[in-house]
């Protein structure tokens, strides 16, 4: 792998691109030139997101990119996917055999955002993302170039609303971050937010941008 093949990376809500920085230089400690996209989560809609991802992507000098996204990152990614295959969209040539990993995103939509939305203030928190979080994207028509990360440490946001502590990173339940048409799936001992300092998410993370799978999986 060498800076010819980039892999960019999209925070998710609330994070911010300074938190994807440790997965950022375990990446590029791995040969990867690596990018953030940064984009301001709650105030414009996915598909916003995901147009200016799109626009970020172009301004690449890389013959490849491959993408990376944690929780609702990977909802602004697949939603780039979307419109980049669409009919009458100018497909951007790096993409076509670029592979994307997902983090903790809730492609079957999140519970925890649907709880929150029926507390008072609620719907503020989310404000522009909140429809997209709670029903997810579980139609990926790439599926074959995605691979998913999903986490079983509890501890989170979700506990706090009375998520059950089976089955959950703490914010994402394992069955919200799941999809029928994903590539490959792997289950992590990893919190929602833990995942994105862990060296063995990061290791997972390069063996499916290099070869198409995780190597558990």
């Amino acid at each position: 792998m060498n800076a010819e093949e980039e892999v960019v990376l999209v925070h998710g809500l609330w994070y911010g691109p300074v938190a994807m920085s440790v997965l950022a230089r375990r990446l590029g400690a791995q040969g990867f030139s690596v990018r953030k996209f940064s984009y301001p989560a709650t105030t414009s809609h996915v598909l916003e997101h995901a147009q200016k991802l799109l626009r970020f992507i172009r301004q690449g000098q890389a013959a490849k990119t491959h993408l990376v996204g944690h929780s609702l990152g990977g909802l602004v990614i697949v939603k780039a996917l979307e419109i980049d295959h669409d009919e009458g969209h100018e497909a951007i040539p790096q993409l076509s055999d670029g592979r994307i990993v997902l983090l903790g995103t809730p492609l079957m939509g999140s519970g925890v955002a649907q709880r929150v939305m029926q507390l008072p203030g609620g719907p503020a928190l989310f404000r522009k993302v909140a429809l997209d979080l709670c029903s997810g994207h579980n139609s990926l028509k790439v599926g074959t170039r995605i691979g998913l990360i999903a986490g079983s440490r509890s501890f989170g946001l979700g506990r706090l609303l009375g998520q059950s502590s089976e089955g959950s990173d703490g914010t994402v339940a394992l069955a919200e971050a799941d999809s029928p048409y994903l590539a490959a799936r792997l289950i992590l001992p990893v919190s929602h937010t833990g995942m994105l300092f862990s060296r063995g998410v990061a290791e997972q993370t390069v063996c499916f941008l290099r070869s198409g799978h995780f190597s558990d999986a």
